[in-house]
């Protein structure tokens, strides 16, 4: 007997535009032909069972993060768990702790306990998501893209790198920038808004300047001190989240460089640290506003929404330090 993954391959789509198609969800012209005409070759026959999903489901949603104890991710939890409550829905908070395998087992207890649908801020971009949007349950990645054709909410990512980095080198010749792990987007995504700046301001980018690391306090530590001990060190630092901040500002503290000796910017706000605010540039990132624009998603599909997927891009703000070189 013919299955859903079948049908896909045939059609040269995904698991989960079959799914659309026979749930009644927008997808091209184009696609919904392939799909059908492909399952008539295979005689398969669509599981009504995930027609009807919407309607057996618990009203309970996932919502899947990759460090629970980031506050960036706990403020969009909030947003996330105040429309849900209104509007009656519990939320089961997972953290996958950026490992696809346990995300893949949060993922699969969603499925198992019939919650009615997740929202994700995925663990890497090898995150698969065929198994549950075969189900017809709704998806809505926040924070990253996932490849999949689902509904997002996402930071303008580009441009907070690009705001931060214009910000310093008014004042800095040597503006570094640390990022979390190159492969996710975020990361990515930040660190093409610093060469944009570069390159805007006639500088072509220190390509010594530019380092990956963590996401966490550590490996904004670990890669502030790699800048440091660099032949010519920088004047000034782009960190990529929160967390790479506080590390990077620890070690500046340890060196005696204690902003404005160098200069920081900072994308997201700093939870924790004896440093001042106002000796640190901040670029706000809207988390709680994604959080609750992802559940506001999430229960419109649940509800039947059938438009085609969309996107929503939330806009920063700078800080700017108060003290300056």
């Amino acid at each position: 007997m013919a299955t859903i993954y079948d049908v896909a391959q045939l059609a040269g789509v995904s698991p989960a535009t079959v799914s659309r198609v026979f749930n009644g969800v927008g997808v091209s012209d184009a696609k919904t032909t392939a799909v059908r005409h492909a399952a008539e070759q295979l005689n398969f026959t669509p599981n009504r069972a995930a027609r009807t999903l919407r309607r057996q489901s618990s009203e309970v949603i996932a919502l899947v993060i990759p460090d629970i104890e980031n506050p960036y991710f706990t403020e969009m939890a909030r947003g996330v768990e105040d429309v849900a409550s209104e509007a009656g829905y519990s939320v089961v908070l997972c953290n996958s702790d950026s490992q696809v395998d346990k995300e893949s087992t949060y993922l699969r207890i969603a499925m198992a306990e019939n919650m009615s649908g997740v929202i994700l801020a995925a663990a890497s971009d090898h995150t698969s998501l065929d198994e549950i949007l075969a189900t017809g349950r709704p998806v809505v990645a926040v924070d990253r893209s996932t490849g999949y054709d689902i509904d997002g909410v996402v930071m303008a990512n580009r441009d907070a790198g690009r705001m931060a980095t214009e910000h310093l080198l008014k004042t800095h010749q040597r503006v570094a920038y640390i990022g979390g792990p190159e492969h996710i987007e975020t990361s990515s995504d930040r660190a093409e808004g610093w060469r944009v700046a570069h390159r805007a301001a006639g500088i072509e980018p220190p390509v010594d300047l530019l380092t990956f690391s963590s996401f966490r306090v550590d490996g904004g530590r670990d890669a502030m001190e790699r800048l440091l001990a660099l032949p010519e060190p920088p004047d000034a630092v782009v960190a990529g989240n929160n967390l790479i901040g506080v590390g990077a500002i620890q070690v500046l503290t340890e060196h005696a460089l204690t902003p404005p000796a160098i200069g920081v910017a900072v994308i997201g706000g700093l939870p924790f640290t004896t440093l001042s605010p106002s000796a640190v540039t901040v670029v706000r990132l809207p988390a709680r506003h994604m959080g609750v624009t992802a559940a506001r998603m999430l229960l419109e599909r649940i509800r039947g929404d059938q438009q085609p997927a969309r996107t929503v891009v939330l806009r920063n703000e700078v800080r700017a330090a108060r003290a300056s070189r």
